[in-house]
């Protein structure tokens, strides 16, 4: 069934499990409403190794299980895991291979993902092959005998492609020993749940949008697979990449309003994004949304909607105009990240991608002129103003 606006229709229960999963006042001795912050770093027990709910901090926490709950509840899934950013997720996922495993991934991805895979999980003897998985059949192609997992973003960092969820989900199920991560940062468990289209892992880095409020780094896995669970479970405790209790008390303070900020979100982007299609300042506008984007009807099939995240080119496409245009932004704030209440842009090509190799910028179309914008909850009005006003400062039209 699809809304008015092309799309998925959403799960009218988004917002209930969102309020409600993981925040039952009968858990409490006290019937809190509001989850209380367990700040305990260790637990009574009844015995030498005997005790009912909690160990040990990390092994542990009133307040994370509450999130984590939450988190499987809005994926969709049966099990949630928090981390302490999203890098410590991709870490622990990654844990679940062994020296000389292959991964297939996506070429088009988070800098930061780019790095640990190129620098960090070779190093382990882990070997990546980095496709463009907008292609189905070259993911086909780059699977091996020794290929154990599949990593796709979609919409991907900074150039939004859109890949096929489903499609991949079909080639990965031909073996019985790999398995797919899906990462969703850019769109939230509420525009897309790639666990119901088949993936096995799907991670976020909560910092963004599920969070929004940018004064939390959390990363989170979640999966309906009992098996991946156990693992990850395991090394979540093993290697201890564990957020704090109070930042979970925020993110799950957070996720009360995430369809509310996500709706936002889109009308922003949306409204930014169609306003500098037509542009005279502006060479290109990537944004799924736009009929213009190459992968516009896979997005409606698959998505429930779009986040307010778009990438465009600036005419000139070089870092000197790209420079001179930060500069005059008065409502933007040039900043890393993004998906959080305030609108942020940056460069890719010299910040959040600066650690991907230049052959592999230009070939993805990273250039000094592409510029990521992430629309936050301001009037839509102003934001095109700002950008209007600085575009025409910098560009001659």
């Amino acid at each position: 069934m699809t809304s008015n606006n092309g799309y998925l229709k959403n799960d009218e229960t988004f917002s209930t499990r969102a309020i409600h999963e993981g925040n039952e006042p009968e858990q409490w001795n006290s019937l809190a409403v509001v989850p209380p912050i367990s700040m305990a770093t260790t637990f009574k027990q009844d015995g030498p190794a005997e005790f009912k709910f909690f160990e040990y901090g990390r092994s542990g926490n009133p307040t994370r299980g509450c999130l984590e709950k939450c988190l499987a509840s809005i994926e969709n899934g049966k099990h949630g895991l928090a981390f302490a950013s999203g890098l410590a997720a991709t870490t622990t996922i990654t844990h679940l291979l062994s020296a000389g495993d292959h991964i297939v991934s996506m070429d088009d991805l988070y800098g930061g993902t780019n790095r640990y895979f190129r620098t960090v999980a070779s190093r382990m003897g882990v070997q990546i092959d980095f496709i463009d998985a907008t292609d189905t059949k070259k993911v086909e192609a780059a699977m091996k005998p020794n290929t154990k997992m599949v990593w796709i973003e979609t919409p991907t960092n900074p150039t939004l492609k859109i890949v096929d969820i489903a499609a991949v989900v079909a080639i990965v199920k031909k073996k019985s020993d790999c398995f797919l991560v899906v990462d969703n940062t850019f769109m939230s468990p509420y525009f897309q749940r790639p666990l119901d289209l088949g993936a096995d892992l799907v991670m976020s880095s909560v910092t963004k949008y599920i969070n929004g409020h940018t004064d939390v780094i959390m990363g989170c896995i979640c999966t309906k697979r009992d098996d991946l669970h156990e693992r990850l479970r395991f090394l979540q405790n093993a290697i201890g990449p564990v957020p704090s209790p109070f930042d979970c008390y925020l993110v799950n303070r957070s996720i009360k309003t995430l369809a509310l900020r996500m709706e936002k979100h889109m009308q922003n982007g949306l409204a930014v994004a169609r306003f500098l299609e037509n542009h005279p300042c502006v060479e290109k506008v990537i944004h799924p949304g736009l009929p213009s984007h190459p992968q516009y009807e896979l997005s409606k099939r698959q998505c429930h909607g779009h986040s307010g995240m778009l990438s465009f080119y600036i005419k000139g496409n070089n870092l000197e105009v790209s420079k001179k245009f930060f500069q005059k932004l008065k409502v933007f704030t040039l900043a890393e990240s993004l998906g959080g209440y305030e609108s942020l842009c940056e460069l890719p090509s010299v910040m959040t991608h600066a650690s991907v190799p230049k052959e592999t910028r230009d070939k993805l179309g990273i250039t000094d002129g592409l510029i990521r914008v992430s629309c936050g909850l301001e009037g839509a009005d102003d934001l095109i103003k700002d950008l209007d006003q600085a575009l025409r400062a910098v560009v001659s039209v």
